[in-house]
């Protein structure tokens, strides 16, 4: 039997679990946190909860490494499938995970090829067009259909059923992520081939890059960007405001990376200054008006317990 106490710690364990999340999204991103803070709070919560649990899984790959990081990716995938079993979890940003994706409506789709390619990342240090395709799938595409599903039942009330994403609006989710990712390769070209080891595009290292190849890998980003722009419109109010602002910044950064010469690129991270992201952001926000929320009373807070 549940009593009103135990009900009130469980929902004190899963503030705790969501601060842990948010703390992760305000420790490693900026452009990402930005958008972010221009959702509602229920979707930011559960975005933050996203993005924490893929971070954890990259810190693993790439800045633990060592021989056992197979091992403890291993070990974070089974917290999650243990976790969304049981809605608990020891782990907060698990917890908040496994929480936000019984809310939401993620499933095994979107978790099992996120995982696959963060083990792919321990093991493969050339990619050709297959493997890079299917690396940028589970490393970001279905990152960017959970934040879809995010974008539609975040607000939803418990008894009805989880609102499943149409194909035009996901097709747009996952473009967003592939250029997002493939920007950040760009960005770190050199970073990854010396730092990691790793080259994620097929064919080019940091010495072969040149402006034939950046030029291919620009219009290959950009087309990605102008699918994902597309879809912009079939996103709720302040989701579609909230990806507007971060797809603004991303398109920013990619006509930067598409002027500076190859040689500029690799010696160093191409970056936009915070007051111009601020800028960008809002500019790209009037753009998307009018944007207004229609907050729904009926829809529980991620505090509350998910729907089974």
């Amino acid at each position: 039997m549940t009593t009103d106490a135990t009900q009130d710690a469980r929902h004190r364990y899963d503030r705790a679990a969501y601060r842990a999340a948010r703390e992760i999204l305000a420790t490693y991103s900026t452009s990402f946190g930005l958008g972010a803070r221009l959702l509602g709070r229920r979707a930011k919560a559960h975005i933050e909860a996203v993005y924490a649990l893929v971070r954890i899984a990259d810190e693993i790959v790439d800045t633990r490494g060592g021989d056992d990081a197979g091992e403890l990716l291993e070990e974070l995938e089974a917290q999650v499938a243990k976790a969304r079993s049981a809605g608990w979890s020891t782990n907060p940003v698990v917890h908040a995970f496994a929480r936000t994706a019984a809310r939401v409506g993620i499933t095994d789709a979107e978790i099992e090829p996120f995982f696959e390619s963060m083990a792919a990342d321990l093991t493969v240090t050339e990619h050709d067009r297959a493997s890079y395709e299917r690396y940028i799938y589970g490393s970001a595409e279905v990152v960017g259909v959970m934040c879809l599903r995010v974008f539609l039942n975040a607000d939803r009330p418990l008894r009805e059923p989880v609102v499943e994403p149409d194909p035009v609006t996901v097709a747009g989710a996952r473009a967003l992520g592939a250029g997002f990712q493939k920007i950040n390769f760009l960005r770190d070209l050199a970073a990854d081939h010396r730092g990691l080891g790793r080259n994620y595009f097929p064919g080019v290292t940091p010495e072969s890059l040149d402006a034939e190849s950046l030029d291919l890998i620009v219009a290959e980003i950009a087309a990605d960007l102008t699918v994902a722009r597309a879809a912009l419109p079939r996103l709720p109010g302040r989701a579609r405001a909230a990806v507007a602002a971060t797809l603004a910044l991303y398109e920013r950064l990619l006509a930067v990376l598409a002027d500076t010469p190859p040689e500029e690129i690799i010696e160093s991270r191409v970056r936009i200054g915070n007051a111009n992201k601020l800028a960008i952001a809002a500019q790209a926000v009037l753009l998307e008006s009018p944007w207004r929320p229609v907050e729904n009373p009926e829809s529980p807070s991620v505090e509350e317990p998910a729907a089974r």
